[in-house]
């Protein structure tokens, strides 16, 4: 795969941000010829698939401001600088949902916007909640939902659920053995 690699000729920092960093790099293509990339730097994230005990998957509605408009998503956060995706996957799910896990599955990473942004998410599941204590971040509000397998995927379908991770993690646990409708 190397006659498809991009050699860095120099980088430029941008912007350095509380949530990310931009970057402009030349680069040499593989033809020979220059060209410019622009990069989102972000120190990567984690999400939760909590599932309670009836079988319904705990999600949060939060404004997006990005957006202009309030979607719902499952819990997630940035990885704080040195954290553990595995750490910071507990810590997301009860600050923003109030539940507490002993036991957290990873199931998959991924890339958000890999033509731009160099941002991984560590997806992991829970089906063993326990109430502990909302602590949200002081610029976060947000409300729960609890939903049905089958009513996510509906919410997937009409774009109530219109976040690339959370229908990501409908469609995987759609897709898990023992899951089937």
């Amino acid at each position: 795969m190397n006659h498809l690699y991009e050699k860095t000729v120099t980088t430029k920092q941008i912007f350095k941000g509380k949530v990310i960093d931009l970057e402009v790099k030349e680069v040499e293509l593989p033809n020979g010829k220059m060209s410019s990339r622009e990069i989102v730097k972000h120190p990567g994230a984690v999400a939760v698939v909590p599932m309670t005990k009836e079988g319904n998957i705990v999600l949060v509605r939060q404004y997006r401001k990005a957006l202009g408009k309030t979607i719902v998503e499952i819990p997630a956060g940035k990885l704080e600088k040195g954290e553990n995706p595995l750490e910071s996957a507990a810590r997301e799910l009860e600050e923003e949902t109030g539940y507490k896990t002993k036991k957290l599955d990873f199931l998959l990473s991924f890339y958000t916007s890999p033509g731009f942004a160099d941002e991984l998410i560590y997806l992991y599941f829970t089906d063993e909640l326990e109430k502990g204590t909302v602590n949200m971040d002081e610029d976060e509000f947000l409300d729960l939902i609890e939903v049905s397998l089958e009513e996510a995927e509906k919410m997937v379908k009409d774009q109530t659920i219109h976040d690339a991770k959370t229908a990501y993690a409908i469609l995987y646990m759609r897709m898990k053995a023992g899951f089937k409708s």
